[in-house]
């Protein structure tokens, strides 16, 4: 029984999507918007409510994202949006970590909560009968949690190993140099998300129960509910054990500027390892720009496409000097980043990035294939069923459409603007959003032996 509802999750779920667009908000916000995907309400507390119904098992699935993540921590409190969301978890409402850890697996359930950069997000799985229990605990997690101190130094201490791991990781140790380079130092987005060492230092318990009175508001909430239950049960089981989550006066956060690049920037790290670890970018897009599904496109034949991108097709295979080369868009809230990866020995580091740059610059001069273009289009659209074919995926992706401001007719919507795309309009997404001659290039390896 303990583990039914992790194999229950795992069983391919149907979801239709043959539906007219719905509006974001209704005059009567009292009222759902309903459509394909399921029905969308803004509760009397501020909350939003997405419920998709699946009764073909007895699984109920909430997730939630609440807006609360590293944008919101004041520059010198790295980690603390992080150590908040972590610490829910670890005691509330007089119990314990254990006594919580042990009242979820004893139904079989799953309870978390994370931090990160837009926002802090988790929820709950339970069997539809347990459903009492699932949304008895996130109320405790959520509304009163202890926040004891000893939770507090454990977490710390475990954050702290965890960076200190890090440090000893190429890949790591690149990423957040890439980070830093592409948003500078004073951005969120370039800063980790689990902070410093210092940072971390930083923090006391009265910040960590400050930051979660001011941002863990249902005003400030996206919870989505999918499974074997409906909207009226999901509405009650919230009045049942949400009615006393007060809404808060939230604001969305003021960041700085992201620096601008004037010419291409490079970071050369020492370490003592055999094969280098490459990092490459710059600034992107944001989540909402319109121009998002024609970069995906654009980026699966550059180099998400794995064995049949243009970078890993001549760096690996045509040259023989990378393990593994990739590309991609991260599209997040604010400002979004282009980011480009290769993993090669040393002595072929230069080459291989001089050679990656050639192939983006190419993407700028001439249109991509026929066949390019529709095994791309094929991919992306054949792929995208498997988004949400599970309980699981639906809720986080209901939670992100929402967040992300899509409109609920996404799912329909998204294959259609994929097919819309065209070699004309790909080109003009990569003259519009690559530029080879201002990348933050990032090198850790054995400076040695990568030379100038």
């Amino acid at each position: 029984m303990k583990n039914i509802i992790f194999r229950l999750l795992t069983i391919i779920l149907a979801l239709s999507v043959a539906s007219p667009a719905l509006a974001q908000d209704t005059p009567d916000k009292s009222q759902a918007v309903k459509g394909p995907i399921g029905e969308r309400y803004v509760l009397p507390n501020g909350m939003v409510l997405l419920v998709k119904e699946n009764h073909a098992l007895p699984v109920v699935m909430v997730s939630m994202i609440v807006k609360a993540g590293a944008v919101m921590e004041p520059a010198d409190k790295g980690g603390l949006a992080h150590m908040t969301a972590g610490l829910l978890t670890r005691g509330a409402d007089g119990m314990s970590a254990t006594e919580i850890s042990e009242a979820i697996e004893y139904v079989g359930g799953s309870l978390s909560f994370g931090g990160g950069l837009d926002y802090a997000s988790g929820g709950v799985a339970v069997l539809k009968k347990d459903a009492d229990t699932g949304f008895s605990l996130l109320s405790k997690v959520l509304l009163r949690p202890a926040f004891d101190q000893k939770e507090v130094d454990r977490l710390k201490k475990t954050v702290k190993a965890g960076i200190i791991r890090d440090e000893q990781e190429p890949s790591a140790v690149a990423g957040k140099a890439y980070a830093k380079a592409v948003f500078g130092p004073d951005h969120p987005y370039g800063r980790p998300a689990e902070g410093t060492k210092e940072s971390i230092d930083r923090i006391t318990r009265n910040d960590i129960a400050d930051f979660h009175k001011r941002l863990y508001a249902p005003n400030n909430t996206i919870m989505a509910v999918v499974g074997d239950i409906t909207a009226g049960e999901a509405k009650a089981m919230i009045d049942r054990y949400l009615k006393d989550w007060k809404p808060v006066e939230a604001t969305a956060p003021v960041l700085p500027p992201v620096p601008a690049s004037a010419g291409m920037d490079r970071i050369n790290i020492d370490r003592d390892i055999t094969q280098s670890n490459v990092i490459m970018g710059h600034i992107g897009v944001k989540r909402e720009n319109p121009d998002y599904y024609t970069l995906q496109v654009m980026n699966y034949i550059l180099g998400g496409g794995g064995f049949v991108s243009r970078i890993l097709d001549k760096i690996r295979d045509d040259m023989g000097l990378a393990y593994s080369a990739y590309s991609y868009f991260m599209p997040n809230k604010y400002d979004g980043s282009f980011t480009v990866g290769l993993e090669t020995k040393n002595k072929s580091a230069r080459t291989a990035t001089a050679e990656t740059l050639n192939i983006i610059e190419g993407m700028k001069k001439e249109a991509v294939t026929d066949k390019e273009l529709q095994d791309a289009k094929d991919y992306i659209t054949g792929s995208f069923p498997r988004k949400m074919d599970t309980n699981s995926k639906i809720a986080e992706l209901l939670t992100q459409v929402e967040f992300y401001h899509l409109g609920l007719d996404y799912f329909d919507m998204y294959q259609k603007e994929i097919d819309k795309v065209t070699k004309e309009s790909v080109l003009d997404a990569a003259n519009k959003y690559l530029h080879p001659d201002r990348m933050h290039i990032i090198t850790v390896g054995k400076l040695k032996e990568v030379g100038e």
